[in-house]
């Protein structure tokens, strides 16, 4: 079975540089912004096709867990202006980019719903959701960037069957903060989060009262305040402890 690596931390995706405030604010936004750096370097030890992989959706009681996905090769251009880890971006700009991302790169989106997340865990959900995502690439990679130190890709998901586990010969490697450095990483995390954000919006037609349209099902105070008054909905996570009514 594959395992995860960490990347190597003699090679960083971006080297550090001194903070300089005399540098004008528009070069040091410029040097910030995520590279290819990383991913030439994992491809240069052998991989053919590397794909960007992150998740959107971990920490909420509501809504699916979405995996967003890039892949990139030794020719692949650098990505276009304006990608960042999707926290960065406003809204808009989000939705901007992303035919951009797609026109740049393959990419593809995979979901997992909130009875998946009950039923195998949040861990076991993103897992599906990435494989997923993987399925419906036309170019099969063989080495997956995730971001951080946990390997959620890898195995099988609780509860799973011998199809959710990632195939060999596919690798995995974790980075920390890889959504900020690694370009295939941003990427990803704008697919995902744009396309949950769709989710959640047309969900909130149809559940008001809990403000998805503005927290995208995540525990903010009203929709806290509207559990607590209304109970759970077919969408929530039902094993997660939240207030519900007496």
């Amino acid at each position: 079975m594959a395992r995860a690596v960490p990347a190597d931390r003699a090679v960083p995706a971006d080297r550090a540089v001194p903070a300089d405030r005399a540098v004008p604010a528009r070069l040091r936004n410029r040097r910030a912004a995520p590279t290819l750096r990383l991913e030439r370097r994992l491809l240069r030890d052998g991989a053919t096709r590397l794909a960007g992989m992150d998740e959107v959706g971990r920490g909420s009681p509501a809504g699916p867990v979405l995996v967003g996905v890039v892949v990139v090769d030794a020719a692949t251009p650098p990505a276009p202006v304006g990608v960042r880890d999707s926290k960065l971006v406003v809204p808009a700009a989000r939705e901007a980019l992303v035919p951009r991302i797609r026109a740049w790169a393959a990419g593809a989106v995979g979901a997992a719903g909130p009875a998946e997340v009950d039923a195998v865990g949040v861990t076991g959900a993103l897992r599906l959701a990435g494989l997923r995502a993987l399925a419906q690439l036309d170019v099969a990679p063989d080495l997956v960037l995730l971001d951080g130190v946990h390997d959620w890709l890898t195995g099988t998901a609780a509860g799973g069957s011998d199809g959710d586990i990632l195939p060999e010969p596919v690798r995995v490697v974790t980075k920390v903060r890889a959504d900020r450095t690694c370009a295939s990483v941003a990427a990803a995390s704008i697919l995902a989060k744009v396309a949950r954000d769709a989710v959640m919006t047309g969900l909130s037609a149809d559940y008001p009262d809990y403000g998805w349209h503005a927290n995208k099902g995540y525990g903010t105070a009203a929709h806290l305040e509207a559990l607590a008054r209304l109970g759970p909905t077919p969408h929530h996570r039902l094993t997660w402890r939240m207030p519900g009514p007496a």
